[in-house]
């Protein structure tokens, strides 16, 4: 059992029609159950999720999508140990603070992976998670 961790854009996929992304996503989701593997996000990425629902004004679609994601994944809060992380990651002024957000709630919960479809993230080395990849690199 991995500890695996999705970033906003997995979720997007998922609930939204993408495409090849949302196959991918589902494909994903598949294998992990599969594995028994536990699904983790942040809380941030149910408040980017909830944003464009929010904006139409549409408290069903916010419903639906806040429980669709604490039905599937543990949700991590930015707390004192993430904030601490997130200095780190800032410091380097080489990651964006919603990035460092999610890379800082992941690494506080030791997660073995990170996955997202930012390209940029891939390979970054962050203490507390010993893998980041993009979506068409996942190695499950």
């Amino acid at each position: 059992m991995s500890r695996i961790f999705w970033d906003t854009n997995l979720f997007i996929y998922l609930f939204e029609d993408y495409g090849a992304l949302s196959k991918a996503v589902a494909q994903l989701r598949s294998k992990m159950l599969d594995r028994g593997d536990q699904l983790l996000t942040s809380t941030l990425t149910l408040g980017e999720i909830l944003v464009k629902p929010t904006e139409r004004s549409d408290s069903e679609l916010c419903g639906k999508y806040e429980r669709a994601i604490a039905a599937a994944a543990t949700m991590i809060a930015f707390d004192v140990k993430a904030a601490k992380v997130y200095a780190a990651l800032r410091s380097q002024r080489s990651v964006k603070a919603p990035d460092a957000i999610q890379l800082a709630c992941a690494a506080s919960a030791n997660v073995d992976l990170f996955v997202t479809n930012d390209e940029r993230l891939q390979g970054k080395q962050v203490s507390g998670i010993q893998f980041i990849v993009a979506l068409g690199r996942v190695p499950i």
